[in-house]
């Protein structure tokens, strides 16, 4: 059996993708809205344990294309450690394609442009990095240990090496007075990154989080159900994008969007705005219970 440890988190898009095990947790693990990792301490696993992962895998799956590497944010190990992981994996599957995984802006300040091409080279590429938010103001907020202009910085240089990545955009991020500030700001760094996906969800403040406390108090006001349509609007209105896709068909959404911009880009702000004119008054002012946004236009 290969290791696993805690909860495993994915993107959707990667449900046919090998899950790989390379780190525990998450190296940052301080998000205010997040307690994905909060009881799993951060660790790396030996690559004695990576290797016989591995060969399992083969035993299992014969030829694979593509792996995820888990958990929450593996690009945190230093480049000679994912090289080291790369080369393996392209060992053991000589037919791989692609090795993905989860980053952050922080991951990826501490390795130089020689190694990032190098990592590409091992065919590590589409990181899913969780920007979130193109508000400097948010960011600190959420306390996301990089601010707008590293983030800027730090997407230029995986431009640069070659290294294509999705962005994660959290529609309520910032809160209901400045939501379509937020919507503003995320279209111009998204615009400026070029990613090859943009995944857009929905704030999801897990209980126990310090921006759940916030919310308790009143100290954070989260969006409504039709701020979060209207800002998605906003933001999907602002992009200019040549071959990028748009993924919002997270369960957090309430109305399920996905295309390639521009291509698609009328086709998808003609449903959003026909969404929201179908969905009556009470419910758009309404907060519905996460995970549950999509039933509370049917009751």
């Amino acid at each position: 059996m290969m290791t696993y440890t805690g909860p495993v988190f994915r993107p959707p898009f990667e449900a046919n993708s090998l899950l790989l095990q390379v780190t525990s947790g998450c190296s940052h693990n301080k998000c205010t809205f997040c307690t994905m990792y909060k009881n799993v301490p951060f660790r790396v696993s030996p690559m004695e344990e990576i290797e016989k992962d591995l060969l399992c895998a083969k035993k299992m799956y014969g030829s694979v294309r593509r792996i995820f590497l888990e958990n929450a944010d593996p690009f945190a190990l230093s480049a000679s450690r994912l090289k080291a992981i790369a080369e393996k994996i392209n060992e053991v599957f000589p037919d791989v394609e692609t090795i993905a995984m989860y980053a952050s802006i922080k991951n990826i300040i501490g390795k130089t442009d020689e190694e990032l091409r190098e990592l590409r080279e091992l065919k590590i590429n589409e990181l899913n990095i969780g920007v979130e938010s193109g508000l400097d103001e948010a960011l600190t907020h959420l306390n996301k240990g990089f601010d707008l202009e590293e983030a800027r910085t730090q997407l230029k240089r995986l431009n640069d090496a070659g290294i294509d990545f999705s962005l994660n955009i959290i529609l309520g991020a910032a809160g209901s007075e400045k939501s379509l500030s937020n919507a503003i700001a995320s279209a111009k760094l998204v615009n400026e990154a070029r990613p090859y996906l943009i995944f857009v969800a929905t704030l999801h403040v897990d209980k126990g989080s310090t921006l759940y406390d916030e919310m308790e108090t009143g100290a954070f006001v989260e969006n409504t159900l039709g701020d979060n349509l209207r800002e998605e609007l906003e933001f999907l209105r602002r992009l200019d994008l040549n071959g990028t896709a748009f993924f919002g068909l997270h369960t957090s959404n309430v109305i399920p969007l996905a295309g390639t911009l521009p291509k698609d880009k009328a086709d998808l702000v003609d449903k959003l705005e026909k969404g929201i004119a179908s969905i009556p008054g009470r419910v758009l002012n309404s907060r519905p219970e996460k995970g549950y946004e999509g039933a509370a236009i049917i009751r």
